[in-house]
């Protein structure tokens, strides 16, 4: 009873002596003077402006704590706000108080608003209060610490903190972006840590936040059960972040789950990261799982993902498939301290085979290198159908409309420091047919070079280059084919079937503008043709001719003849086809056409108008041989005269219209000549008879 009663008095000593202390500490706070002093010295030093609306309370128990009510600080100058709150309290635990160390008990804040602003020059407006805005005051304000001295541990042990109904602002004046951050609540149970002993331990973490970055919104939430962080040993419970993100006609829903976490401060594994993504544009969706092991190198500041495995599903109802499932495989090294990283990974659907490398030299701004290289791919087989109405070919739409359906914007070029080599077995594009296809990319400055590029197609090979350009948005193209079958290359580019043989075409042509139809009618530069063993589609020439006769019997003077529009399964045969071109304006002018046959020769000039999708060209046959097969006796009559044909009209209804005016004309012009030239001869004749008489010979 004795020792009870002892203990009973130096217990209530005890108590008496700390409510003493805390009732002086009561009695000798002046929360209006603190007020006053915050306010001089965050005016006097930082240049902020300070205003505490409410009072300053003192608690003493159950904890001693700090509250305050609204409270704001302004930019630098005093004039635009940077941070506001509701209501503010922090509480420190009683009985460390009397071995003279403070230990937060408890941080709770309400109604927090904040502006971070990067400025146009790089600098945040926050550099101040984080010690680099004024490097003189900070290098006064910094401890001198001497030869044998060591700056003292930072150490933190907060029993609970409690952030609610905040708002964070980040403006990029640069970038001329915003990202908000609302309803952000943020709790925790004990955080510890030691700077010293480089420890951190944190239990009950949790985050939750809404957000609007553009015209889209987010949110977030992050749990985290417990993190052991300590030089000889780390551990952890799962944890798991995930993610939305909704915007016009959009929406992404991710999921990440880190588990073992395991390791010390110097080195960190986690025994699995699994990200879960799902998402929807319009009416294509996407769903992707990556899991694989990570190894993180804290020192070095690298992290390892050795066993990269999953999977990527896309569905469309467009699409011929409906869906498609990709398996994925590979790995993932990053060094942040050097800001690089390299990615390999590979999949395969089909019959096509993928293997990707990608190199990271630079983070920000991205410098970005790869190597792709697949071994056959059918882009057609992916894509949704044409409709009806795409794949019919109409008169040009006006230009505003036009424009408006074919709009480009190369702008996306900018901003990006790329290199890569591209290498394709076989590829399918719309209808187009190309394979080993061999590229190597280079994008900077807003300029995109794919050059040397090559192929083979068609027979034949090709290898050139191409150039686009965000600065006005530019394209240049030069192209060499070589060996090409000219026919399934326009059927399956153009879809025309206007011309059929093997040979050469050479390309160098530039263009710009924000649209198809306005690069059609900007389009410039120079093409050659040269084919052999071919035909002209459409007209058939030697049986025109062999209707030549009867038709100038009956033109009466006329000097048109009739129109006929172009007629499948009719074609004219040549050995040789040569032509060059001259383009300017979307109009390709054409003055050196050579088209030869045994029976045949064919010059010509005129416009191809690309830009309006027409032509008008005239083109002159002329028979140089005959035969059976090719008029016999009916072709000797026009014989070495030459037939113009206009050629003319949209490139989808081409008409062809023998111009026999002028032919009639030298037509009998040519009689009169045969005519003159008999009696020339016979005349001679007699005359030599004479003579021979005369002189007896």
């Amino acid at each position: 009873m004795k020792a009870l009663r002892i203990l009973g008095l130096a217990f209530g000593v005890l108590l008496a002596l700390v409510a003493v202390l805390l009732g002086a500490l009561y009695a000798l706070f002046d929360g209006e003077k603190l007020k006053v002093e915050l306010t001089r010295v965050v005016m006097e030093q930082k240049q902020r402006k300070l205003d505490i609306a409410g009072p300053l309370e003192l608690s003493v128990w159950p904890d001693v704590g700090i509250k305050l009510g609204r409270l704001t600080l302004s930019e630098p100058g005093g004039k635009e706000g940077f941070l506001a709150l509701d209501a503010a309290r922090v509480a420190v635990a009683v009985m460390p108080l009397l071995s003279k160390q403070v230990q937060v008990q408890r941080i709770e804040v309400d109604g927090l608003k904040a502006t971070l602003v990067k400025r146009k020059d790089g600098t945040l407006n926050i550099a101040d209060l984080a010690g680099g805005g004024d490097k003189e005051g900070a290098a006064k304000a910094a401890p001198k610490v001497g030869a044998g001295d060591t700056a003292a541990p930072v150490r933190i042990d907060i029993a609970g903190i409690r952030i609610a109904n905040a708002q964070l602002t980040w403006r990029d004046e640069k970038a001329g972006t915003t990202t908000t951050l609302s309803n952000l609540d943020l709790g925790s149970g004990r955080v510890q840590a030691d700077s010293g002993r480089q420890t951190l331990a944190v239990e009950a973490l949790s985050l939750a936040a809404k957000g609007k970055t553009g015209a889209d919104s987010f949110e977030l939430k992050l749990d985290v059960p417990r993190l052991d962080i300590a030089p000889d040993k780390s551990s952890g419970e799962t944890v798991n972040l995930a993610a939305n993100l909704a915007g016009s006609g959009r929406n992404l829903a991710a999921r990440l789950v880190l588990s073992g976490v395991e390791g010390n401060a110097k080195a960190l594994k986690i025994g699995k990261l699994a990200l879960d993504l799902d998402a929807k544009v319009g009416e294509s969706a996407v769903k992707a799982r990556i899991d694989s092991p990570v190894a993180a190198d804290m020192a070095a500041q690298t992290l390892a993902l050795e066993k990269l495995a999953g999977s990527l599903d896309l569905a469309n109802p467009q699409m011929p498939m409906k869906q498609l499932k990709l398996p994925l495989s590979g790995s993932l090294r990053a060094d942040l301290a050097k800001q690089s990283a390299a990615l390999d990974l590979g999949t395969r659907f089909d019959e096509s085979k993928i293997a990707l490398k990608l190199k990271v030299a630079k983070f920000a701004p991205l410098a970005l290198g790869f190597d792709l290289d697949i071994d056959t791919l059918n882009v057609d087989k992916y894509l949704p159908p044409k409709k009806a109405e795409e794949k019919v070919a109409a008169s040009p739409a006006p230009a505003g409309k036009d424009a408006a359906a074919d709009k480009l914007d190369f702008s996306a070029l900018k901003g990006h420091d790329v290199n890569g080599a591209l290498r394709i077995g076989a590829l399918q594009v719309s209808k187009l047919k190309l394979a080993k296809l061999d590229a190597k990319i280079r994008l900077a400055g807003g300029r995109l070079d794919v050059a040397p590029l090559s192929m083979n197609l068609y027979e034949g090979s090709a290898s050139g280059s191409l150039s686009l350009n965000a600065a006005g948005n530019q394209l240049a193209l030069k192209q060499n084919l070589n060996g090409i079958s000219i026919n399934p290359l326009l059927k399956d580019l153009a879809d025309k079937d206007l011309l059929e043989g093997r040979g050469n075409v050479a390309l160098d042509v530039a263009s710009r503008g924000d649209s198809v139809a306005a690069m059609k009618k900007a389009l410039a530069g120079t093409a050659s043709l040269s084919l052999k063993d071919g035909a002209i589609k459409g007209i058939n020439l030697a049986q025109s001719m062999r209707d030549i006769k009867a038709r100038l019997g009956t033109l009466q003077g006329k000097a048109e003849g009739t129109t006929q529009k172009a007629r499948a399964g009719e074609k004219t045969d040549f050995s040789e086809l040569t032509a060059s071109l001259k383009i300017a304006n979307g109009v390709a002018r054409n003055d050196d056409l050579a088209l030869k046959s045994p029976f045949l020769r064919l010059a010509g000039a005129g416009d191809i108008d690309i830009g309006a999708g027409r032509m008008d060209y005239l083109a002159k046959a002329t028979l140089v041989n005959t035969s059976t097969g090719q008029g016999g006796k009916e072709a000797d009559k026009v014989k070495g005269l030459t037939v113009p044909v206009r050629i003319a009209g949209p490139f989808d209804a081409l008409t062809y219209k023998p111009e026999l005016g002028d032919l009639a004309a030298d037509m009998a012009k040519a009689k009169l000549e045969e005519k003159t030239g008999a009696i020339t001869g016979k005349t001679e004749s007699k005359a030599k008879d004479k003579l021979k008489g005369l002189f007896g010979k």
